[in-house]
């Protein structure tokens, strides 16, 4: 699994040119899904994701939590994130898990993130075309892979 988080002041998501959701302060996560990934990559991505220390404490340093701050999360599938580039100029989405198993594993990493953090999560919709806006805070973007662990 690979994510890309951005710090958020403000973020929604639209769908045939109607809001879908939305959330104020927070994160936005860009959610791809790969062949490849299983419940333990959910199992270790989403405590990372919770406890990533990427909102500042009094000081200025970015030294707190969502949970700290009572912020929301927006998950947005993102198939995109697994593009092959290497060949040529149009990517390859070989990588990407089809929808049969990547559906499972975004609704388990969405209901777990709701478990483990009591946060408000909004999602975009799977497989939909999807408008995001936002409002990146900082800005703050760090991308995580569940194949880089080390």
């Amino acid at each position: 699994m690979r994510v890309v988080v951005q710090r958020v002041s403000k973020a929604a998501v639209y769908i045939d040119g109607k809001q879908y959701s939305s959330i104020e302060r927070g994160m936005l996560v860009l959610l791809g899904i790969e062949e490849a990934d299983g419940n333990e990559d959910v199992d270790w991505l989403v405590p990372k994701l919770a406890r990533l220390r990427i909102f500042p404490d009094a000081q200025g340093v970015m030294n707190r939590d969502i949970m700290e701050i009572m912020g929301e999360f927006l998950v947005v599938s993102q198939f995109t994130l697994h593009a092959s580039t290497r060949k040529g100029n149009r990517p390859a989405y070989i990588r990407a898990a089809r929808p049969e198993s990547a559906i499972p594993l975004y609704e388990d990493f969405v209901a777990k993130l709701i478990t483990l953090t009591g946060s408000g999560v909004r999602t975009g919709q799977f497989g939909a075309m999807m408008q995001v806006e936002l409002v990146n805070d900082g800005p703050v973007t760090i991308i995580i892979d569940s194949r880089n662990r080390e």
